[in-house]
C-alpha cells in the first residue's frame, strides 16, 4: 500500500513517515500543495494524508482540485484547525476524515487502517475505455476476451489506468515498478509498454497507451482520431 503525506513541517512529516513505514507501508512526502497535487495526480496511491495549512496550495484547494479530475483515492486531512466550519469545508472539499492536531498516533493508525479498508473493498478492478483489469488475479479483460498479464506488465499497466489521461512519466513508472535502486532504464519502460500495447490489441481493447515526448504516457480510448 503506498501513502503519500503532505505535510510542510519537516519534522512532522518524517516522523508520519517512519510511524507508517514501521507498519509496512510504502510512503513518499511532498512539502507544500503543489508538489502534493503533481504527485497525487499520477495516480499511484492507496491514500493521501494532506494537511490544510500548506504553502503554494492549501489542503482543502488540493483536495477540491483532486475531487474536480476525478481522483477517488481516500483522503484524510490532518490540521490544527479544528472548529466545525473548518471541518466542515474540508469535508466538503472532499476528505474522507478529519483528524485535528495533536492527535493520538493510535487514532491515527486507525484511520489510516479503516480508509484502506474501505477502499480495499470498494475496487478490485480497474477500468478504462472497453477494457478492465483484475487486481487480484492481473487478468487483462474485454468483452469475452482476456489475458494475464507478466507482474511487471500488471503493474505497468496498473499504474497507467490509475493514472488515465494524466501523463505518467517514465521515471514515476521506473522508480515505482522497478524501485529506486534499480538498474533499469527508460528502455525498459519502453519495451513493457510495447508489450501492453501488442496485449491491448490482441483482445480487441479500444486503449491506446499515448506517448508524449518528455511527459510520458497517458491513456485513450475510442477510435483513433
Amino acid at each position: 500500500m503506498r501513502i503519500l503525506v503532505v505535510e510542510d513541517e519537516k519534522r512532522l512529516a518524517q516522523s508520519l513517515q517512519a510511524l507508517l513505514e514501521s507498519k509496512g507501508f510504502c510512503v513518499e512526502t511532498a512539502f507544500d500543495g503543489e508538489a502534493g497535487a503533481e504527485y497525487a495526480e499520477l495516480g499511484v496511491y492507496d491514500l493521501l494524508i494532506l494537511d490544510v495549512m500548506l504553502p503554494k496550495l492549501d489542503g482543502f484547494a488540493l483536495a477540491r482540485r483532486l475531487r474536480a479530475g476525478r481522483c477517488a483515492v481516500p483522503i484524510l486531512m490532518l490540521t490544527a484547525k479544528s472548529d466545525v466550519p473548518d471541518r466542515v469545508e474540508g469535508l466538503e472539499a472532499g476528505a474522507d476524515y478529519y483528524l485535528a492536531k495533536p492527535f493520538d498516533t493510535r487514532e491515527l493508525l486507525a484511520c489510516v487502517n479503516a480508509l484502506l479498508r474501505r477502499q480495499g473493498s470498494q475496487v478490485d478492478t480497474l477500468t478504462f475505455g472497453n477494457t478492465s483489469l483484475g487486481l487480484a488475479d492481473g487478468v487483462l479483460s474485454c468483452g469475452s476476451e482476456h489475458i494475464r498479464l507478466s507482474a511487471r506488465e500488471f503493474d505497468v499497466m496498473r499504474l497507467l489506468m490509475q493514472s488515465g489521461t494524466h501523463n505518467l512519466s517514465k521515471e514515476a513508472l521506473l522508480s515505482r515498478v522497478w524501485g529506486y535502486d534499480s538498474n533499469a532504464v527508460e528502455n525498459h519502460v519502453e519495451v513493457y509498454v510495447g508489450f501492453l500495447r501488442k496485449k491491448l490489441a490482441s483482445i480487441g481493447s479500444d486503449i491506446r497507451i499515448a506517448a508524449i515526448r518528455r511527459l510520458g504516457y497517458h491513456l485513450e480510448s475510442g477510435p483513433p482520431s
